[in-house]
């Protein structure tokens, strides 16, 4: 009787270790699948930011309909977007076909707002073209466990920005602006987010308003001789490394999704400390005359 018990306890204890290392496994598996998208994700973020900005051009060229149309479309694919954020949370398959369709509708939206925004600038005319990217250096130190919404924000331009051999805007620019939303890291959602807009461009004791959204947050190797000089029009990989020192590179932990929003990445709120680097993107031209 006894010899029975043992076989039978034997077995049922195999049994839950196995069940044991296939919920594991699952689980396991699980978490790879959700880490695996997160780059994708990433993508698909930067796209729709770069949607946003291709109508942003696009707008003075375009009649009132069919600008209601494409921003009614930009809509959609935000909201497509959304879902797939929510099933990535909830650690739901996003299959591939998904983030492919969602990208390539993406990238036709930027190509025809792209199109109808080439009218948007008189030629002749000297301004700082919409979609110039450039370095900032920050003044004012923030935290999403502190920030308030319209917290007054300072950065200060780290390049010279020339056309041609015209100097457009001098290092040292002024750029003002605001935490458009923030959100605080928690015991329920660990990721802390912050949201800035810049709105005004301070240089040659003149000031304007502006559209700048923040692109990337960036590892400064630290101020080693005269700023750096890029193009107007730069765009990403065309800065040349055009900052005091250039930069070691994008920083972990920190994501920069669509509409600018900064948000942490290891489970804790966004530390931006002054002096941190910002590349930033002009979302509209600037008259300069």
């Amino acid at each position: 009787m006894n010899h029975v018990i043992y076989t039978v306890l034997n077995h049922r204890r195999g049994y839950d270790m196995k069940r044991m290392w296939t919920l594991l496994w699952t689980f396991l598996l699980a978490g790879a699948v959700v880490l695996a998208q997160v780059p994708d994700m990433a993508g698909l973020e930067q796209r729709l930011s770069d949607a946003h900005s291709a109508l942003t051009r696009a707008e003075r060229a375009l009649p009132t309909v069919e600008r209601s149309s494409l921003e009614r479309e930009l809509g959609d694919l935000e909201d497509d977007l959304t879902y797939l954020r929510v099933k990535t949370r909830r650690g739901e398959r996003v299959t591939e076909t998904e983030r492919r369709e969602l990208g390539e509708r993406l990238d036709r939206f930027v190509q025809r707002a792209n199109d109808r925004a080439r009218s948007t600038v008189t030629p002749g005319v000297r301004s700082i073209p919409v979609g110039t990217e450039l370095d900032v250096r920050l003044q004012t130190p923030l935290n999403s466990g502190t920030a308030q919404v319209e917290e007054r924000v300072e950065a200060t331009t780290m390049v010279n920005l020339y056309q041609g051999d015209d100097l457009l805007l001098p290092a040292g620019s002024l750029l003002v602006g605001h935490v458009a939303a923030v959100d605080r890291a928690s015991r329920s959602d660990r990721k802390g987010s912050l949201a800035l807009q810049f709105t005004r461009l301070t240089t040659a004791g003149r000031t304007r308003d502006v559209r700048v959204s923040v692109t990337q947050a960036l590892e400064s190797e630290g101020v080693k001789g005269e700023a750096g000089r890029i193009g107007a029009g730069a765009g990403v990989g065309a800065i040349l490394g055009g900052i005091l020192g250039g930069v070691k590179g994008v920083i972990t932990g920190i994501l920069v999704g669509g509409g600018g929003v900064l948000v942490a990445t290891e489970g804790k709120d966004v530390d931006l400390p002054m002096g941190m680097v910002l590349r930033v993107r002009f979302d509209s031209a600037v008259p300069l005359q």
